[in-house]
């Protein structure tokens, strides 16, 4: 891909020459976005934002990334007939000189500003970045109508933003809890109140609506031992008891679980960490970096990865708090062994389907569709939170180990995370074949 260098060193011009070495501009820009990817989940992280919550903060500022930087190649089209609700933005003067690698991710923190809680962390990012632009080399005209342009679609983006219903979703009742002995209450061990019940309210980005890849009912509740439901949950409350060195460090990596508690005497402290549409942003940019792809191939894989991955938890969402499913704690617990406790923390929210095997299954099929089948990598995600590196022959390899890592983590049913496999793929197939649509 090294070979398509040339497209991202186009400044769009009329007239004369640029007064600086572009080779020096290039140099610096390349795979700023993937870096810029990873500073936002620093920020996401700090801020202890929630999966379905996060995956929407990764979308909006990629596609203004690319939006802002589709202008290196002619033949690239806006994404506006591809999103919902989306409509084309502004272009560059054709009189003007830009430099278009700056505008992305200009464009790109106008828009992840406006998302976190700590936008004076992106802003100090920000001016840190531009001025190491600025020393590289840049003439002062192009630097500041590169930026003004990408401030410029960075707004546009936001406009679009604030109409997906994500202000508007808190103006429902919560989630409420009742006596129905299958139906989803807040577990061990602070016993947190739902997550995001509202969160199918949300516009997609692509799919038609929350509930299109609606996965199916979840297997009947049942406390009745030979039941389905019975034997369910004692393939889960087996699994954790007879865990072997291999599942445990397959749960513990694909835990992505963003606020875990401990509590000691009197005392509870919280670890955080990366979420699981975050852990999929991070093995996007190690491929970026690995095929050496030009800026605008990054930002235009970046805004397609992303996009899956926010719909994936809107659907799932959906699902979620239709069936409201008891988790296995709780019924393990009740039913069958109360000092019984899973490997991982249990999430905040029902069991059905998995949100790790919906958002894994599905970037891993848009990856598969950019990247190609067999695609080994080297997973360095968790190494930042003291975990290994894992190797995986494939993307859909590693979405499946992340699936059944749910299991092996005693937080969900086989039902789950099979139906969930094939809600992702089933949405990131959708969403690929939009993406190819003329």
């Amino acid at each position: 891909m090294k070979g398509l260098a040339l497209i991202s060193t186009l400044i769009l011009a009329i007239g004369c020459q640029p007064e600086y070495n572009i080779g020096k501009l290039n140099e610096f820009s390349e795979f700023q976005l993937s870096k810029w990817n990873r500073k936002l989940s620093d920020v996401i992280i700090a801020d202890i934002f929630t999966p379905p919550v996060a995956s929407r903060i990764y979308a909006y500022p990629n596609i203004a990334a690319y939006e802002a930087m589709k202008f290196l190649d002619r033949e690239k089209k806006s994404l506006s007939d591809k999103l919902n609700g989306f409509e084309t933005g502004p272009a560059p003067d054709a009189e003007g000189e830009y430099y278009l690698p700056l505008s992305g991710i200009i464009a790109f923190t106008t828009v992840a500003q406006q998302l976190v809680y700590n936008g004076p962390r992106i802003d100090e990012l920000e001016a840190k970045y531009l001025e190491d632009i600025r020393s590289v080399g840049i003439s002062s005209s192009v630097y500041q109508r590169s930026v003004d342009f990408g401030r410029e679609v960075g707004q546009h983006i936001l406009e679009w933003a604030t109409r997906d219903g994500y202000n508007e979703r808190t103006a429902n009742i919560g989630y409420m809890v009742n006596d129905d002995p299958g139906r989803w209450r807040p577990t061990p061990p602070d016993y947190a109140e739902s997550i995001e019940p509202y969160w199918n309210t949300i516009r997609p980005f692509v799919i038609d609506s929350a509930n299109q890849f609606n996965p199916g009912v979840p297997t009947k509740f049942d406390t009745i031992p030979g039941s389905e439901f019975h034997k369910g949950t004692l393939e889960v409350y087996e699994v954790v008891k007879s865990i072997d060195e291999e599942k445990l460090q397959i749960a513990k990596f694909w835990d992505c679980n963003p606020n875990i508690s401990y509590t000691q005497g009197h005392v509870m402290y919280f670890h955080q960490q990366i979420s699981p549409g975050g852990h999929w942003i991070h093995i996007t940019c190690q491929v970026i970096e690995a095929e050496e792809l030009t800026e605008l191939e990054s930002a235009e894989s970046m805004a397609k990865v992303a996009i899956t991955i926010a719909d994936a938890f809107i659907s799932c969402w959906d699902e979620k708090y239709r069936s409201s499913l008891v988790r296995p704690e709780t019924y393990i617990n009740r039913y069958i062994d109360k000092d019984w406790m899973p490997i991982l923390q249990t999430p905040a929210f029902p069991e059905h389907t998995s949100g790790h095997s919906v958002a894994s299954a599905s970037a891993a099929t848009m990856l598969t569709h950019l990247f190609g089948e067999n695609y080994s990598f080297a997973d360095s995600t968790e190494v930042p939170f003291g975990l290994p590196i894992r190797k995986f022959e494939s993307f859909k390899a590693a979405s499946e180990e992340a699936a059944i890592s749910r299991l092996y983590g005693g937080i969900h049913y086989m039902p789950a995370i099979e139906n969930g496999v094939i809600q992702g793929r089933n949405i990131g197939q959708f969403i690929v074949s939009q993406f190819q649509r003329k």
